[in-house]
């Protein structure tokens, strides 16, 4: 089953279950999925993002939700912090499994043996690689910084 139709199903659950919450953050999600909809068929004449757009998407949402919740969490506004921490919760369900430090730390050596990399010139290949195996699976900011420590030889 793809990416939208399992959060189609969920957001009818959430109406049936008439869990408020779910259903908004669901909603959110499939209106993030529908811009991009929108903008792929404008740029290209596509007929819409696939499964993996719809993974950037959902890990996109949830890093905004860790940030909002950071902020609100420093401004004193725990509620608020509460109900992104629902939110990424709900997200999270559609998202793959995240890998483990060690298993990032293992994805990026290997990586990096299958690129050939040897300089931090090589890292948009490491990259491109490790987007193409793991896409969804790990923080690729944090990543960024194990790929270039790794090919800067330290």
């Amino acid at each position: 089953m793809d990416m939208r139709t399992r959060i189609n199903d969920a957001i009818k659950q959430a109406m049936k279950d008439k869990a408020a919450t779910r259903l908004s953050t669901l909603r959110l999600v499939n209106a993030a999925i529908k811009d991009q909809d929108i903008a792929a068929r404008m740029q290209d004449g596509d007929d819409g993002v696939g499964d993996a757009e719809v993974l950037a998407i959902l890990s996109k949402m949830t890093k905004q939700r860790q940030e909002s919740a950071r902020a609100y969490e420093e401004g004193g506004r725990l509620d608020l912090a509460e109900r992104e921490r629902e939110e990424i919760e709900i997200i999270a369900e559609f998202l793959p499994r995240q890998l483990s430090e060690q298993e990032a730390e293992d994805a990026v050596r290997e990586a990096v043996a299958r690129t050939d990399a040897e300089t931090i010139r090589d890292m948009g290949k490491v990259m491109a690689d490790l987007k193409a195996q793991y896409g969804g699976q790990m923080d690729f900011g944090k990543v960024g910084a194990k790929v270039k420590l790794l090919l800067s030889g330290k």
